[in-house]
């Protein structure tokens, strides 16, 4: 019998086209689980990756924001996974060590692998999102999914509205007045979260008006930077930052009360030197707080959201109609055109039944 083959889109490098491959797919490991990509997003880490603002080694199959199909299942995996649409944790962890058992951040495990950020091996090959298969390891949190959360709404779960829910962590409890900074995806979840959480005002800026005409119907309200900067000084209990930018962090500040917190999201890049003395945080009585990737609870989370509310927010609307793996460069220059808080794409075309050998 002819083995079953995979595909992967390849990348080697800023500046370098994606190049199309085919493996052998062979079955399952241990513990592992073999999965047909349905659909896949780009994250903006992807795009920084590509565009060169971070490192990434090479070759390697990018993308971790994805949704798909079980069809083979390791040793200690209950065939009872096979034919399932499924959600995944966007990093595999150990369980044993420090950060994972007495931290609770398994996100910072010590053997910590992430798909969609390492580089392509005859072992590895199928661990990232732009291919038509994936491998998940045993340290992965696996989610069902149910029917009523489409693949579009399903695909950015295991990165953005996760990451958005550990943000969201310590204001469970509702508040006053928050100001998220930036209105891509990232701030367009963390809107709708906090006001299912009972906050009474979500403020959104940005300075992409067609960003911010998505704010309203996530519950937030639209500003644009000149906005935001007449917000009286002291005003917000607390402050999401999802820009990006270090040039945001000097209007955080100054806009929080007393007492008041700053989460920061977005600057996951070297270019994020910050302009602030630690006078104005110390006077201020100011919480700091970084935030990044998640745990498996919070993927957990992100799929009971979606499930409970898959109505009350136009989740289809924020991802776009999908791209061709073939056509993935395309796919990164409407990522880059920020037309979409995010763009799709399928490997449908290059799926092919798994042959059992």
């Amino acid at each position: 019998m002819k083995p079953s083959t995979a595909t992967i889109a390849l990348f080697d490098g800023p500046g370098r086209a994606f190049r199309l491959e085919e493996v052998v797919l062979r079955p399952p490991g241990p513990g592992e689980l073999l999965v047909e990509v349905s659909l896949a997003t780009i994250c903006g880490s992807d795009l920084h990756t590509v565009d060169g603002r971070r490192s990434a080694p090479t070759p390697s199959v990018l993308g971790h924001e994805g949704v798909g199909t079980v069809v083979a299942a390791g040793a200690g995996r209950q065939e009872s996974w096979l034919g399932q649409r499924v959600s995944w944790t966007l990093a595999d962890t150990c369980g044993c060590c420090r950060p994972c058992v007495e931290w609770s951040l398994p996100q910072k495990c010590e053997r910590l692998f992430k798909y969609g950020h390492a580089a392509e091996d005859p072992v590895s090959a199928l661990n990232g999102c732009f291919a038509s298969h994936i491998l998940l390891r045993p340290g992965t949190t696996v989610i069902p999914l149910p029917g009523s959360v489409s693949d579009a709404a399903a695909a950015p779960a295991n990165c953005a509205l996760a990451t958005m829910f550990a943000a969201t962590e310590p204001l469970v409890d509702g508040g006053g007045t928050a100001l998220i900074q930036g209105a891509g995806l990232l701030g367009i979840y963390g809107c709708s979260i906090l006001k299912a959480r009972g906050w009474r005002r979500v403020l959104v800026s940005d300075p992409n008006p067609v960003r911010r005409a998505l704010v309203a119907g996530f519950g937030g309200e639209p500003l644009s930077p000149e906005e935001a900067a007449d917000l009286p000084t002291s005003g917000v209990d607390a402050v999401l930052e999802v820009a990006g930018h270090a040039g945001v962090v000097p209007e955080g500040i100054r806009l929080l009360r007393p007492g008041g917190s700053y989460d920061w999201i977005g600057m996951v890049h070297p270019d994020t030197a910050l302009d602030i003395t630690g006078e104005s945080v110390v006077r201020k009585c100011l919480t700091l707080r970084g935030t990044h990737n998640y745990g498996p609870r919070h993927l957990h989370q992100a799929v009971q959201y979606l499930a409970t509310f898959p109505g009350s927010d136009p989740w289809e609307s924020l991802v776009s109609p999908p791209f061709d793996l073939s056509r993935l460069a395309e796919a990164f220059d409407c990522a880059r055109s920020a037309s979409w808080p995010r763009v799709s794409v399928s490997s449908r075309s290059f799926a092919a039944p798994f042959a059992k050998s």
